[in-house]
């Protein structure tokens, strides 16, 4: 499944490369009538990390769950994959909320696929959370299509106008998606759903499941509101820089690893919102560093979960006082773990360092001298956190390694691996990244004339 997914996104690539954006009308019908499917290069690149990660994640899986696990894993995981490739491609506003619920749904029931009443929890507040987040992204559709008669993007861009319809739609589908996002101070749900989830299936829903959301509020920013925002892109920006700091705050006070990495994605989440007010002045600067942020927090936090997985796995806890000697026992997922954190903090020559590299440089230029110090700081205390778990992981004692049956499969590891070099390597294609990325030129701000 996974491999005829690469197939299509390598034909897919190979279109937009030669033809430029992909249009494709469901059943022969043209909006308002029928839904489009629209593919650009943003599109394009999300759905590629989505292959890449879910091609790691399942490879990670055959490893990890038995029977029965298995059995439920596997049915649940393909229809979350169908359900990102539908969002990513959508550019109808209540399609984007059908598929928005059938993410949520299946990641959800995946969650919850843990033992013990911390897991079950956990899933029910993520599944609160979710249903909240698509009925105020529902409202806000209902809005506009009754507003201006029509839910095709492209179509509601012609006709949106600055009136009160569209600002409250605005404002409920923003604090709906903020809200899937777990964009501070809305991620109460994300740390107990990620870190009680079963390994694989955390590296799902941080690297995958949040960037879906993410990638809606920035479709719908970018297309249908623009200049209709105001000064949201202050708050998005505050509310960023809050993420940034309160989440690397909180990962170095977990005792669990698991629980880290999961403020670990709070904060990251942050970087993406902070961009928001430097893109309103000099937009293209600005998203180019969110899109590259959020590819490589994708591969990074994927290869990071399945790394603690493994440690996991192979001591019976993720404790992280007592993961020592984890380096002599676990070698291949130590270094993923080391790997993963030098694109999270932002360190040459990886994916991580571009994105926030172009970040500082937009917020230079504009004299952000304010959020060029959050950046640095959050990298900072990002290095704290990491350098904490990997300097606990080389520590030798006489601790006894776990019995045989607690071994952990080199598949297992090497998923792990290589999607932490993955992160890394995106350092050193970004010329191709970027190129890519302009395809349909998908930051051009349509929404801002009115």
């Amino acid at each position: 499944m996974i491999a005829l997914l690469a197939v299509s996104v390598a034909g897919l690539g190979a279109q937009l490369i030669h033809h430029g954006v992909y249009r494709h009308m469901v059943g022969g019908w043209r909006a308002p009538l029928g839904i489009e499917l629209y593919a650009d290069g943003l599109s394009l690149l999300l759905i590629a990390a989505t292959v890449v990660v879910g091609a790691g994640v399942s490879v990670y899986a055959t490893g990890y769950f038995r029977e029965p696990d298995a059995a439920r894993f596997w049915p649940l995981w393909l229809f979350l994959l169908a359900a990102l490739d539908a969002l990513f491609l959508s550019r109808d506003i209540f399609n984007i909320y059908v598929t928005l619920e059938l993410l949520g749904l299946s990641a959800v029931a995946l969650a919850a696929l843990g033992e013990g009443r911390d897991v079950l929890g956990g899933a029910m507040r993520y599944l609160l959370a979710t249903l909240l987040g698509s009925l105020l992204y529902l409202l806000g559709v209902a809005m506009l299509y009754h507003a201006f008669g029509t839910l095709d993007i492209g179509l509601l861009v012609e006709r949106i106008a600055p009136t009160p319809a569209a600002w409250a739609a605005l404002a409920l589908m923003g604090a709906g998606l903020c809200l899937k996002t777990a964009l501070f101070p809305l991620h109460f749900w994300l740390p107990p759903a990620h870190a009680g989830a079963p390994a694989p299936i955390s590296a799902a829903l941080s690297a995958l499941v949040v960037k879906a959301s993410f990638y809606v509020l920035l479709r719908m920013w970018i297309d249908v509101f623009g200049t209709l925002a105001g000064a949201a892109d202050v708050v998005f920006g505050l509310l960023g820089a809050a993420a940034i700091l309160w989440g690397a705050l909180q990962a170095l006070r977990q005792v669990r690893l698991k629980l880290l990495v999961a403020y670990s994605t709070v904060a990251q989440i942050g970087y993406l919102f902070i961009a928001f007010p430097l893109a309103a002045a000099s937009a293209l600067a600005g998203w180019e560093a969110v899109a590259y942020l959020a590819l490589s927090h994708a591969l990074a936090k994927a290869a990071m979960f399945l790394a603690a997985g493994n440690m996991m796995r192979f001591g019976g806890h993720d404790r992280i006082s007592d993961l020592n000697r984890m380096a002599q026992h676990l070698p291949l997922s130590t270094w993923a773990f080391a790997l993963a954190g030098v694109s999270i903090m932002g360190l040459p020559p990886s994916g991580g360092f571009v994105g926030k590299w172009l970040l500082l440089q937009a917020a230079l230029a504009q004299g952000r001298w304010e959020i060029a110090a959050v950046v640095i700081a959050g990298g900072l205390l990002s290095a704290a956190y990491i350098f904490r778990v990997i300097g606990q992981a080389f520590t030798q004692t006489s601790v006894m390694a776990p019995c045989e049956a607690n071994r952990v499969s080199l598949s297992m590891e090497w998923s792990a691996l290589l999607l932490a070099c993955g992160s890394v390597m995106l350092g050193f294609i970004a010329p191709l990244i970027l190129s890519v990325l302009g395809i349909g030129h998908p930051f051009a701000m349509t929404g801002g004339a009115l």
